[in-house]
């Protein structure tokens, strides 16, 4: 990533339409990384992939992704997506808004198929650190969401997991070091790495996939709070209408709201 010529993210920006594909081997390997099986998934991508996909769309065309946070990701799989099926990403930079921890981007990003149809779309918001700068925003990372999930006492509990430095150094790819490498979590404020918002997506997606045959979906993800490379969560749900990655005490790491379920 050396030869990249770094932008700085403006509104209307917009990325050099790239072909890709997600392999067998290597969906397998990462799901194998997040400790997920992928038997569920009878030769069909976990859409979750695209979140990330979506983020080094961006480093290629010179939007860096070091030291940002994901706040919150809109996943809408518009249909299912075959291992290895050629798909073309597009993508642009509809919003950047100064906050006091520095800029959030909003960034619409979708893959469409080689007949011009959206197959999965993932837009996102991420918090890019910087200088602090007064705003109306209001919060260190301007307005906060409200909550999707008002009390864990409802949800209904399913699998529990249990992180390791080694999983999730397995699964993240470079191009944001705040994941995979001690001094630039630590430099960021962070105690130990944490993982990437698209990492905590496949769990909820293992879950929905196992115990919903769902074909198309429309999911409002939060991440609300930070999920290091050591943490233990269990992923809960208010069937089908809400999910989320439960920590220490019920409090809630991400959440996501259900929007259609088909």
């Amino acid at each position: 990533m050396s030869d990249i010529i770094w932008k700085e993210p403006v509104a209307g920006f917009e990325f050099e339409p790239e072909a890709i594909s997600v392999t067998k081997e290597f969906q397998t390997e990462k799901l194998e990384a997040c400790g997920l099986e992928t038997d569920t998934l009878q030769g069909y991508v976990d859409a979750s992939f695209f979140i990330a996909i979506g983020i080094h769309a961006g480093i290629k065309n010179g939007i860096s992704a070091e030291g940002n946070v994901n706040m919150l990701t809109g996943l809408v799989q518009h249909r299912p997506v075959l291992l290895d099926e050629p798909l073309i990403v597009k993508g642009i930079i509809s919003k950047v808004i100064d906050v006091p921890r520095g800029q959030t981007i909003t960034t619409d990003v979708w893959f469409e198929d080689e007949a011009g149809n959206r197959a999965i779309s993932a837009a996102r918001m991420s918090l890019k650190p910087g200088i602090p700068k007064s705003s109306s925003e209001g919060g260190g990372a301007g307005k906060r969401p409200a909550p999707v999930i008002e009390d864990t006492k409802v949800l209904t509990r399913y699998e529990s997991y249990a992180l390791s430095p080694e999983m999730v150094k397995a699964y993240s790819s470079e191009g944001n070091s705040i994941h995979y490498e001690m001094t630039a979590a630590n430099k960021a404020g962070f105690r130990a790495p944490i993982i990437g918002g698209g990492m905590g997506v496949h769990y909820l997606i293992h879950t929905l996939y196992q115990h919903h045959k769902a074909k198309t979906f429309d999911l409002s993800i939060y991440f609300r709070r930070p999920i290091f490379w050591d943490d233990q969560f269990v992923v809960a749900a208010r069937p089908w209408k809400s999910m989320a990655l439960l920590g220490k005490k019920d409090k809630v790491l991400s959440e996501a709201r259900i929007n259609n379920l088909e």
